[in-house]
């Protein structure tokens, strides 16, 4: 780059005239901090050579209304206190440095940046081809720097008042052996929700409204984990096509919450949130947000400049170590942080301390979370991101779930994880949608996942709450899809449906998606009814896709991320056979919730207690227990899971005595067929316990009894 076009970055761009008084203020906290005598502002730029922060009237206004230079710098944090200045107030930051992509620096002044600890969107990004920093996009290594100011389009952010009465708000502190968790969209869930007033639908206050409240306890779910509410960006090439960032997994401000969330105007959206929790705090739900500190919403190097990347792109991102032009990309986006630099993880922790601290959530799921663990580019376990979590007297104490994978070298790390995280078990996943979709050689791997995956979990102190069971997630197929679909249909994301998994291990048992036909929707709401009773029947923690108690469907889209519409949101008119599921899942959630023989805080062992029973036997169908061959026969595809409740004594969290009764669960592959009932080492019988609206009258059934199990279904029996 020519030594004159680096002059235009040292230079002042033309700006108002200043007219506020700023003095120095202090270097920290870093961000927007309000008192009553006005504000202080600090912000980290390690290879900046100047900082001028913008005041702007109103969202409206295409320049600021007041430019002013951070007078101090202490160590590599510009700072400065503007009296007089008010909550409400909007601002945004011009950088100046070298810009010099071949070093890794792309400082451009013509760029108004939003603040990375910005706790509130005064106005979000409107697209415009100024915010890219490149003269031109297509060929932005080559073509140099974009002089276009960018200022009535950029991001900004809002200074707020971070007073709030929780008056009395207690977090519930729902042990993790009694934790089921509901993975929603806050949008989604109370979109087309009738009983929810209009005006709050789709909202922070819409999912808190009473009619969705009473819906998640009469469930029996103790957590909402919630898609990401870190305020993010609408890529531009969606909106383009008509569609959004529905998921959200694009994040650009990781204190403030999504302002579109909010049901009267982005700056409220801090207050919004705080209502929901309490709210939902009060009823004795959890909140977990889905947290995205992987990546930011800036792509690419063909991405948008719209905050880290202007303020100081060698120091927040990872660069590749020959071409630090570009990016190293572990989460498929286009870029990834850069937590080895201590800065960068201080904004991380800060953020996850803020949103415990002042927002009041009970934990996080962290997306991609290998990503975080790679300091320079292999994953280490015992990185800084770890430690720092690990020794934290707050973040330590917090529900912990990581997604055990990116998409670099070496990211698939389920079961490696601190003994202090859970982990979303994508192995549970595939194991059980294996089993129900063709069941050959599967009953081995089967019974590990019922047991708690002691293979992955049972080191290091861990528990079997170490893993997070599901069978749907938001990534991929809803329940109702699982079992009507085989081939993905995502054709609405404009991508020539190219987009998605292949691989999604499902069945439609002869028709590709909805229909008429008796037999094949009996098997399906069979099939549905026996994925669910294995998820809550086996040990650690289950997770609930939202909608699928509801029979939702997305039309066999694996990967509606784009779609804020009908094909996401969920439909609360059911038809019979879709409150005759719900009823099921009622049922079924409330059995485990009253079982604790289901959520045991100890790995079953198999082996024989002084009172001659084990805590965990496995039956064959001729009524006999699982031997070698059993296990290695391919052709096995039923089983039987015996839980013996004399075998069964823990103390809970609270050092209360838990017992149970005795249980046994059969689960059947696709063909119907008999099981010889084994003994039942705690009584005489076995009797039958349905989860059905209208349950067949409950029997009796004397061990060595022939039962008939319809394929794909399952049978719970109780011990008598």
């Amino acid at each position: 780059m020519s030594q004159s076009s680096l002059k235009i970055f040292e230079s002042s761009i033309t700006q108002p005239e200043q007219r506020l008084p700023v003095w120095p203020g202090e270097p920290y906290p870093l961000g927007a901090t309000w008192s009553e005598s006005g504000v202080n502002f600090s912000l980290y730029s390690e290879h900046a050579h100047r900082v001028e922060l913008l005041l702007f009237e109103h969202a409206d206004a295409s320049c600021a209304q007041y430019v002013l230079k951070l007078p101090d710098k202490t160590g590599p944090v510009w700072h400065g206190f503007v009296p007089g200045l008010k909550p409400g107030q909007l601002y945004g930051y011009r950088v100046y440095g070298p810009f010099d992509p071949e070093h890794g620096h792309l400082f451009n002044p013509h760029k108004v940046l939003l603040d990375p600890y910005a706790k509130a969107i005064g106005r979000p990004v409107r697209w415009h081809s100024s915010l890219f920093g490149y003269g031109s996009v297509s060929k932005a290594e080559t073509q140099g720097c974009s002089i276009v100011d960018n200022a009535p389009y950029a991001p900004l952010g809002a200074v707020i008042d971070p007073s709030f009465d929780w008056q009395d708000d207690v977090p519930p502190c729902i042990s993790w052996q009694d934790t089921v968790i509901y993975e929603t969209h806050v949008k989604g869930i109370s979109m087309l929700h009738p009983e929810v007033p209009e005006t709050i639908r789709g909202t922070y206050l819409g999912l808190a409204s009473d009619p969705v409240i009473a819906h998640l306890k009469s469930l029996g779910v103790t957590a909402v984990q919630l898609l990401p509410i870190q305020s993010f960006v609408n890529d531009k090439h969606l909106m383009d096509r008509g569609l959004t960032n529905y998921w959200g997994y694009n994040t650009l401000a990781y204190f403030a919450p999504e302002p579109t969330y909010s049901h009267n105007g982005p700056i409220t959206a801090v207050n919004d949130f705080k209502q929901m929790v309490k709210k939902l705090h009060a009823e004795g739900l959890e909140v977990i947000i889905d947290v995205v500190y992987n990546h930011t919403g800036e792509g690419s190097h063909l991405g948008p400049t719209l905050s880290f990347r202007g303020i100081d792109n060698r120091a927040y991102y990872k660069l590749h170590p020959k071409h630090k032009q570009y990016y190293m990309d572990y989460t498929g986006t286009g870029n990834t942080l850069n937590p080895g630099n201590p800065y960068v993880l201080q904004l991380i922790m800060d953020s996850l301390r803020y949103w415990v601290n002042d927002m009041h959530v009970d934990g996080f799921r962290f997306d991609l979370a290998s990503a975080l663990a790679r300091e320079l580019h292999d994953v280490d376990m015992l990185s800084a991101f770890f430690k720092v979590i690990q020794q934290d007297p707050v973040l330590s104490k917090v529900k912990l779930i990581a997604e055990p994978w990116d998409v670099g070298h070496g990211g698939y790390q389920v079961g490696n994880f601190p003994w202090h995280w859970t982990e979303w078990n994508g192995r549970y996943r595939d194991s059980i949608r294996s089993y129900w979709r063709d069941n050959c050689g599967q009953v081995p791997e089967l019974a590990t996942r019922l047991a708690g995956s002691s293979d992955l979990y049972d080191r290091n102190g861990r528990k079997p709450y170490a893993s997070i069971n599901f069978i749907t997630a938001h990534d991929g197929y809803t329940l109702q899809d699982l079992v009507s679909y085989e081939q993905k249909h995502n054709l609405a994301n404009g991508e020539g449906n190219r987009d998605g998994h292949n691989h999604n291990l499902s069945i439609n048992f002869g028709v590709e998606g909805p229909t008429d036909d008796k037999r094949i929707r009996q098997k399906r709401e069979r099939l549905k009814r026996s994925y669910l009773a294995t998820l809550f029947l086996s040990q650690g923690i289950p997770m609930l896709l939202g909608g699928d108690e509801l029979g939702r469907t997305q039309q066999g889209n694996n990967n509606a991320y784009c779609q804020d519409n009908e094909l996401n949101w969920y439909d609360w008119h059911l038809n019979s056979e879709q409150e005759d599921f719900l009823v099921f899942v009622k049922n079924l959630l409330q059995f485990r919730n009253n079982h604790p023989i289901f959520r045991r805080r100890s790995f079953l062992n198999g082996r024989m207690d002084a009172s001659g029973c084990k805590d965990v036997s496995w039956w064959h169908p001729r009524g006999h227990e699982m031997k070698d061959d059993n296990w290695q026969n391919p052709a096995q595809k039923a089983i039987g899971m015996l839980l013996c409740g004399s075998a069964y004594r823990e103390l809970n969290s609270r050092g209360q005595v838990q017992q149970d009764n005795t249980f046994l669960l059969i689960l059947h592959g696709e063909k119907n067929g008999t099981f010889a009932l084994p003994p039942n080492p705690d009584g005489h019988h076995w009797q039958s316990i349905s989860f059905e609206a209208r349950p067949p009258k409950s029997s009796k059934y004397t061990p060595g009894t022939r039962i008939k199990i319809e394929s794909y279904g399952f049978s719970l029996f109780e011990g008598v």
